[in-house]
């Protein structure tokens, strides 16, 4: 027997929330910011707007099905099924967070703040969770297959992203490595920098785009930027370095759907981590090898 779809809402710690945590009553944390020129007014009217779309959507999911919540922090330890509807409550950077967990599941972004979020990926409002829940496996409704960045090492840790994957020094210093194309004839060059991103077309709203905008854009041979659904990927070496050991003629480009881009540590420690969750990285040492293109798996964002 097939069990009753399961709602699973995401949500993330208000600002609020974090405040009176740190100093211990809603009075203290208004002491403190007012110190600072700050009304806490503003922090808690968006914690409040924030319950009342949680107590929106709750109510909206249907009655014959189950439902849990589970907070950003504890992702990494939450095990997610194949019968789960995915409803996101909050930015659109939480739906990034969520993606790299998911295996097909449907998502709903429902955004708690319109206007104050760029509603990329939380493309809803609370009031229309009540036909749009229901309504998830019905055959007309459309979902859309944004393509995700993988990362596979050399001894099979793998990591999955939304947005984008960085390869780099833990704290962004100076990382070596050797890094090249699948499709370049094998050529190589040694690398010192402050690391390489990966990103797709989701990413290229976010830290992937401003990382192309310093660099001119399309101009100049650049690469173009991938839309949310194309196989296509883009990456960027950040502040290569050069040295009689080190080049710098591998700083960007494309990777097409099968293309991978390889990187081999030549450094003691390197991390591989996704859409700025560094807390979940992929720990690489000396000699090891990552390669890095577009993953097989796609996140089912419901339009």
């Amino acid at each position: 027997m097939s069990l009753a779809p399961r709602a699973v809402l995401v949500h993330r710690t208000t600002e609020y929330e974090e405040l009176v945590a740190r100093h211990g009553t809603h009075g203290q944390a208004a002491f403190f910011l007012s110190s600072r020129g700050r009304d806490i007014e503003e922090v808690a009217e968006r914690h409040r707007r924030t319950r009342r779309a949680m107590a929106e959507v709750t109510a909206a999911i249907p009655l014959t099905w189950r439902q849990t919540r589970v907070e950003r922090g504890d992702l990494d330890r939450f095990l997610f099924a194949p019968e789960d509807v995915v409803v996101v409550v909050g930015q659109d950077g939480l739906v990034a967070n969520v993606a790299k967990y998911l295996t097909g599941q449907p998502v709903v972004g429902i955004d708690t703040d319109p206007g104050r979020n760029p509603g990329v990926l939380v493309r809803h409002r609370p009031a229309d969770a009540r036909l749009l829940l229901p309504s998830v496996f019905a055959a007309g409704t459309g979902t859309d297959g944004l393509t995700m960045v993988e990362a596979v090492a050399d001894d099979t840790q793998r990591l999955l992203a939304l947005n984008e994957i960085y390869l780099g020094a833990a704290g962004h210093q100076t990382a070596r490595y050797r890094l090249g194309l699948d499709d370049d004839g094998g050529a190589v060059e040694a690398q010192a920098s402050s690391g390489v991103l990966v990103g797709t077309g989701t990413g290229a709203t976010g830290w992937i785009r401003s990382v192309w905008q310093e660099r001119g854009g399309a101009g100049d041979g650049g690469p173009r930027l991938p839309g949310p659904t194309e196989d296509r990927l883009v990456w960027f070496v950040r502040e290569a370095w050069p040295s009689p050991a080190t080049g710098t003629s591998l700083v960007a480009g494309e990777l097409a759907a099968g293309g991978r881009l390889t990187l081999t540590v030549e450094s003691e420690r390197l991390i591989a981590f996704g859409d700025g969750i560094e807390s979940d990285a992929v720990e690489l040492t000396w000699g090891q090898r990552v390669r890095v293109g577009r993953a097989e798996t796609a996140l089912r964002l419901v339009g």
